[in-house]
This record gives C-alpha cells, sequence and structure tokens, in this order.
C-alpha cells in the first residue's frame, strides 16, 4: 500500500496530509511543534463523510417557483442538479436582482477562517468576484472582537496593528512579576492561528513565565480559563461584571495614590476626568471596592488586595476577547488600558497590557513583521457597509437607520445573498431570528464543502473543494513558517474552487476577464509567491525562488529578534517622536471624538453599565436566573469539523455538554450524562449535563459550534436538538459605538427534559429527492 504525505497547513496545524489509496488517513504535525492541536483529527473523519457537499444542489421549492418560496427555507427538499444548471440559474437571479434594485441590494456574506490558503481563501474569493460584477454590501469588523476594533483607535491605536506589538510572553518571563488576567487566557484557543498555526508554542510560554516567577491572578466565572500548571489565583467573577472589578481597583489605586500621576501627565490626556468618574466627583457614585463587590461578586478586600500588588509589581494587565462579547463591551475593553495607564507601567519591559491573549497560537509571540501577499478583492462598486453582527437587522429592518461608531446609517434592501467560507448559523445570536431574517431575501446562494445550517438555508449550493483538494499557499503574522500546500486528494464528488465557480460566475455575467485577470491558479500562485519574496526581501529575508519553494513544502523564517519587544517603548521614550496614533497623539482615557458622538450607552471615558438583562432592566431573572457563557471549543474550530471524531467524542448522546456546578444541579435534580433543556423566550436547545466546580454558581458554561438543528417539536414547539448556545442567546448590538455581538450578556433556565427528542440529524446531510432531468 502506497503512503504519501503532502505538505499542507490549516487553522489548526501546519504539518503533513498522510494520503493512502486516494484518502486522508491522517493528519501528522511537524517534528517542530511541541504542542500539536487535537483539533486536525477531526478533519480525516469530516473530509468524505456524510455531511460533505458533493454535487450542486438546489431547493426543490426554488428550482419550480423561484423566490416565492422563500419561506421553504430550512425545511425543504434539495434536488442535485448539473453544473450547468446551477450555475445559469445564479446568474440569471443575480444579473436580475443587480440590474433591478442596484448592487448594494445584493450582501457578500462571508468570514475570513474558511481557509489557510492565501489565494483559495474563500473572503477574498466571493469579495473579489462580487466587486467584478459591480459591488456588494459589505460587513465590517468581526464577531470575536468587534467591540475592542472599535473603541482602541480612539484609545490607543488600530486593533489589528496594537495586537502585533502587544508585550510577547517570552518579555514576561524575562522582566513580569505579575499577570492579572481578566477572563482568564484559555490555552485551548491557542490550538488555532488564522492564516495557519505552525508550532503551538503559547502554552509552553506561559508555562514558563510561571516556572520563573511570574505570578498569576486571574477574574472570570470559568477557572479553567487558566491552566491548571500557571498555580494561578482565581476569582470568580459574575459574568458581564468585569468593569465593575475594574472600577473597584482603580479606585483603590486612586484614593491610595498608588497611581502614577507623571506618567498621566506626560503620556495621556484625559486622566482627570476619568479619575473624577472613579471616585464619584462627577455622579456621585465612587467606584470603592466595595461598590465593585455588589456588582461583580469578588470580595472587597480581594480587590483593594490585587490593587497594591498590582501597584508593587511589574505587572501585565490583560482581558479575554470573550469579555467584551457582551452588552457594552466597549467599557472593560478602554478600562484595561486606563488600568495599565493608571500604574504607569505602560512601556516598560514585561508590562503594560494586553487585549485579547489567549485568542489564538499567534498573539504573545514576536513573529516576523512581513505583512504576506493574499489575493487582491477589486475595485468596491459600492460602499455600503453594516456591522457585522447586525446580519439579521439587515435582513429584517431594510430602510431603518442605525448609529455606529458616530456616523448614522441606513440598512439597504437585501435582494440577495451570496455567501462563500463561514457560518452565520454557528456565529450568530439569537439563530431562530437570524432563520427568519434568511427567509427575506429573493435568492440566497452559498459555496460550501459541507451541509452546515447555512448551507441548508440556502436556494442554491455549490460544492466546494477543502484545502485538501487543492494547491495554495499558507502564511500568517506571528509565524515562523510559510507553506506551500499541495493537494493531497482529487475534489470529493463534482466539488470545485471557489475560483473556478467564481470565473465560471463571472463570464455568464461579462465580468470574467475582470475577475480573473487572465491568470490560471498556476498564475495566481506564481505572482502571490513573487510578491511575498519582495516584502520578504525588504524586511531582510531571503526566500526561496518558486520551483523551489514549491519542492521544500515548509519554508522556515529566521527569528527576527524581537522576543523581548517592549510594546509601546519608543512612545515611552519620547512621545513626541513615537506619538500614539490618537488625535492627541496620546492614550486617551477620555476622547472627546467619542463624548462628541452623544452616545447615551458609549460616554467618552469608560464607564459602568448594567447589563439590561441580568438587572432588572427586563426583569428577567426569576424565569431565567443562570447566566450563559458561550465560549470557544477545545475540539473544532468554531464549528468547523464538528461532525470529526475528536468533536464527536465529548458529546453526551449527541449533544454538546453543558458544564453546571454542583449545587445548580442538585437544586434542579439533574446528573452528569443526563440530558436537559436549556432555554429562555429566544428559543431552547437540548443539552447534556456535566457537572463540575470549575464553573461559578449561578453560571453555566457550553462551548459554541455545535451545528444548529432546529426541530418542531410536538410538545415543546421549535427547538435545537444539538445543543448551540446561540439558539438563546441575545442578537443586540454592544452600543451605538460598535454595535458588536453580546451573547455574553444571556440568562437561561435549565430544566431535565422530560419528553423524548429524535437524535441530531445536523451532520446527515442533504435531503436529496431525485436528480434534477432524469
Amino acid at each position: 500500500m502506497t503512503q504519501r504525505r503532502v505538505p499542507t497547513s490549516a487553522h489548526w496545524e501546519t504539518g503533513y496530509a498522510v494520503v493512502e489509496d486516494g484518502r486522508v488517513v491522517a493528519i501528522e504535525p511537524r517534528e517542530n511543534d511541541p504542542n500539536p492541536s487535537v483539533i486536525a483529527r477531526g478533519m480525516v473523519d469530516s473530509i468524505d463523510g456524510p455531511a460533505r457537499v458533493r454535487y450542486p444542489h438546489v431547493r426543490r421549492g426554488f428550482l419550480e417557483r423561484g423566490p416565492d418560496s422563500r419561506a421553504e427555507r430550512g425545511v425543504d427538499e434539495w434536488v442535485r442538479v448539473d453544473w450547468e444548471t446551477a450555475l445559469d440559474l445564479a446568474a440569471t437571479h443575480l444579473d436580475r436582482i443587480r440590474t433591478d434594485h442596484g448592487n448594494e441590494s445584493i450582501f457578500g456574506g462571508s468570514y475570513g477562517w474558511g481557509s489557510a490558503g492565501r489565494f483559495h481563501h474563500a473572503q477574498s474569493q466571493v469579495h473579489r468576484f462580487l466587486n467584478s460584477i459591480g459591488g456588494y454590501t459589505r460587513h465590517v469588523d468581526n464577531y470575536s472582537f468587534a467591540a475592542a476594533m472599535v473603541t482602541t483607535p480612539h484609545v490607543v491605536g488600530n486593533y489589528w496593528k496594537l495586537r502585533d506589538q502587544f508585550t510577547p510572553w517570552t518579555a514576561v518571563a524575562e522582566h513580569g512579576e505579575l499577570v492579572v488576567a481578566f477572563g482568564g487566557i484559555a490555552s485551548r484557543n491557542t490550538q488555532v492561528g488564522n492564516g495557519g498555526a505552525g508550532r503551538h508554542e503559547l502554552p509552553g510560554m506561559l508555562q514558563d513565565c510561571r516556572d520563573r516567577g511570574v505570578d498569576f491572578i486571574g477574574f472570570g466565572p470559568v477557572r479553567a480559563d487558566l491552566d491548571v500548571g500557571l498555580d494561578a489565583e482565581w476569582h470568580f467573577l459574575r459574568p458581564g461584571s468585569d468593569m465593575a472589578a475594574m472600577l473597584g481597583i482603580a479606585h483603590t489605586l486612586i484614593t491610595e495614590g498608588l497611581h502614577d500621576t507623571a506618567f498621566l501627565d506626560r503620556y495621556t490626556v484625559g486622566a482627570d476626568r476619568l479619575i473624577d468618574y472613579v471616585t464619584g466627583a462627577i455622579d456621585g457614585d465612587a467606584k470603592t471596592a466595595e461598590w465593585a463587590s455588589e456588582r461583580c461578586g469578588v470580595p472587597a478586600d480581594v480587590l483593594v488586595s490585587v490593587a497594591r500588588r498590582m501597584s508593587a509589581s511589574r505587572t501585565l494587565v490583560c482581558t479575554a476577547l470573550g469579555v467584551q462579547r457582551a452588552q457594552y463591551g466597549e467599557q472593560p475593553m478602554w478600562m484595561t488600558i486606563a488600568l495599565a495607564a493608571l500604574l504607569g507601567q505602560i512601556g516598560l519591559p514585561g508590562a503594560g497590557f494586553g487585549l485579547g491573549y489567549g485568542q489564538n497560537a499567534l498573539v504573545g509571540r514576536a513573529g516576523p513583521e512581513v505583512q504576506w501577499a493574499s489575493l487582491p478583492q477589486g475595485k468596491r462598486g459600492v460602499d455600503t457597509f453594516i456591522p457585522v453582527a447586525r446580519i439579521a437587522d439587515l435582513l429584517l429592518k431594510p430602510g431603518q437607520r442605525f448609529d455606529y461608531d458616530g456616523s448614522t446609517l441606513t440598512y439597504p434592501d437585501t435582494r440577495a445573498i451570496y455567501w462563500s467560507g463561514g457560518n452565520p448559523f454557528h456565529h450568530h445570536q439569537d439563530l431562530f431570528r437570524l432563520r427568519e431574517a434568511f427567509r427575506q431575501p429573493e435568492v440566497v446562494i452559498v459555496n460550501e464543502p459541507f451541509f452546515t445550517a447555512t448551507a441548508r438555508h440556502a436556494d442554491i449550493v455549490f460544492p466546494t473543494t477543502t484545502t485538501l483538494e487543492r494547491n495554495d499557499w499558507s502564511s500568517t503574522n506571528a509565524e515562523f513558517v510559510l507553506t506551500a500546500m499541495h493537494k493531497a486528494i482529487e475534489p470529493v464528488g463534482e466539488s470545485r474552487n471557489d475560483y473556478d465557480i467564481f470565473t465560471a460566475l463571472a463570464e455568464r455575467l461579462g465580468a470574467g476577464e475582470v475577475f480573473t485577470e487572465g491568470r490560471t491558479e498556476e498564475d495566481w500562485l506564481r505572482w502571490l509567491w513573487e510578491l511575498n519574496c519582495e516584502r520578504a526581501s525588504a524586511a531582510g529575508i531571503v526566500l526561496p525562488d518558486y520551483e523551489a519553494a514549491r519542492a521544500l513544502g515548509f519554508i522556515d523564517l529566521p527569528d527576527p529578534g524581537r522576543a523581548q519587544h517592549v510594546s509601546f517603548g519608543d512612545f515611552r521614550h519620547d512621545p513626541e517622536a513615537a506619538p500614539v496614533p490618537t488625535p492627541s497623539g496620546r492614550i486617551e482615557l477620555f476622547s472627546e471624538t467619542v463624548a462628541g458622538f452623544g452616545y447615551d450607552d458609549c460616554p467618552g471615558h469608560p464607564a459602568w453599565f448594567a447589563p439590561d438583562e441580568w438587572l432588572g432592566a427586563d426583569d428577567r431573572t426569576a424565569l431565567h436566573p443562570l447566566h450563559l457563557v458561550s465560549n470557544q471549543p477545545a475540539t473544532r474550530l468554531h464549528s468547523q469539523l464538528d461532525d470529526g471524531s475528536t468533536s464527536q467524542a465529548t458529546k453526551i448522546d449527541g449533544r454538546e455538554p453543558l458544564t453546571m456546578h454542583p449545587d445548580d444541579a442538585e437544586s434542579r435534580g439533574l446528573a452528569s450524562g443526563q440530558l436537559a433543556l436549556m432555554r429562555n423566550d429566544r428559543g431552547a436547545c437540548v443539552v447534556g449535563i456535566r457537572i463540575s466546580e470549575e464553573v461559578m454558581p449561578g453560571v453555566i458554561q457550553i462551548a459554541t459550534g455545535a451545528w444548529f438543528d432546529p426541530y418542531d417539536h410536538p410538545e415543546l414547539g421549535m427547538i435545537d436538538l444539538h445543543g448551540n448556545p446561540n439558539a438563546v442567546t441575545r442578537d443586540v448590538g454592544t452600543s451605538s459605538l460598535a454595535q458588536g455581538p453580546s451573547s455574553s450578556s444571556t440568562l437561561v433556565q435549565v430544566e431535565a427534559l422530560t419528553v423524548d427528542v429524535p437524535p441530531v440529524r445536523a451532520h446527515d446531510g442533504a435531503a436529496t429527492v431525485g436528480i434534477h432531468g432524469t
């Protein structure tokens, strides 16, 4: 039996696809990876599993009655069609809609985790195609850290650039003494890196910090968000109340004279306004440790003690991005920076602040500073956009005006959705509302390798290849390797590359030359590599030529010598010569710009707002007393590979496990391994119970990513059979500033399941009723 090891890369692993007789039998890491991801194993099962889309499909009602059948999306049967029929149908509807309603009526949906490859990158491909035919309405920001993305430019600079400059853990190990982590630093998230994870080093880097004497203090509702080996001092904190705890710490720093006034005077603006707010001079409500304790649940003496330790130590203050995926999520991001400024330690080795450590395998590593090449997305013909988390509002509220980052915008009338890469029925909140929203446009077209819930709510589904069925390049910032990804197996069924699909559509719509520029896949791969060589050369890195690079498979990069990088070091040394990119050139603890927006829910300085859902504004706590934490999974990337063996091994009777404190389980008569119903007035889902003291009382934890499986139960009504937490999460913006997702502001009830429910069907593939034309 002939076996081949083919170089490949995915968001969870850079290594080899092991191929026998035309089938992938294993994914193996490179020898230099100290902590390979367990997620990669799931790829072997899913690549040709039951959920795979092997042929073009059209929803039966759409094939027979067109847009008049839109109400049947998500429940209709499917008809297998040939490629020419599917392409002609899609091109006809896109042409009709752009002609009759304009290109802004087409929404180009994608979320960039579709592929680690830089050419076959689904988001770049679909956006380039839609721009080639006149443009589309796009989204801005992301579900991961929208509140941070919009807030930091007003305070200290662009988030993406900021993230690349955060203090590396190697510098913390060398110079740091204390890490205070709001929301923890979850090592499970460091299995993945957008664009391709090479060496999984971050858990080892954190452990090295601890071994060299750095102490860790964590605040949050889930103790497992800091590794056991870090021997962290953990304090349970009520979800959504990190801002209150931060204010209580700030009050101690200020009133005990532990804040650095010289730093504040030279490097910040607005410190006096923030201090007046913290001490109560503005509103008469001093944000004391006792005040904070009433809101966050952390004892006041703990907050005081932590404040004193922070001022007496070389301290890194960091906040997990899950903290900002909540109502008013902008505030703790801003206040994290403010705490570091009050300490006066921004710009010191091993200290300062970080927003999103533990987000992935890249943040906290000091890699090469090269912006690697990617497929150009073309010239925009339309400039309409929405914040990404407002997709349901876009579809349900055409013509409605909304606030965003100082502007007042209007939702266009969306007649078509083209989605390629990503799964909104994973990322978005209140999925039963999203389901209704997806039934509004005239046509929904999806490119997908798998029959996800998004594909099931489409009219036309084009089967696309996976990374193992095509050639590409993998590259990403902070990684030390470029990968020549090689085609390991032939496309499954009749699946095609996105590029080939969009080329065929563009030709039908008179834009073939604009889309392809006359280039084949091979031509584009050469073009990208030549551009990479130019950019690498500018950074003093010599890369091999195209043929040599493809033959090597892995091109390891030299260490850039940034292990002791000092975040904001140049700014601290000379703020006039190296200002931060804000209107004042300083860190803005009070922003005149944000204050000028006049938002009631986001003033000009970080401030406390009680989340509506859990402080009585909606009077929900009696019916739904448990706070839901829906965090990232350890066994898949978002919803990718949920059908694989790694993810499936953690299920309870096929359902996603929900972790509950023993006291909450006992009061409800629930036991580990039992099925239960998690519900509120937005929806319900079936879950499997897991009992542990790693979550605080009154809180439940369930990972995101179980494929949405809606079912109209004769007794329970519409439920999700699989345990997708977004069946119950709240679909409101963080505030008028960022309009980010606020999934962490959700209250639920959990109760024993007393009726029969069907098994999970989400991974079964399409219910096909026939082949068109036979």
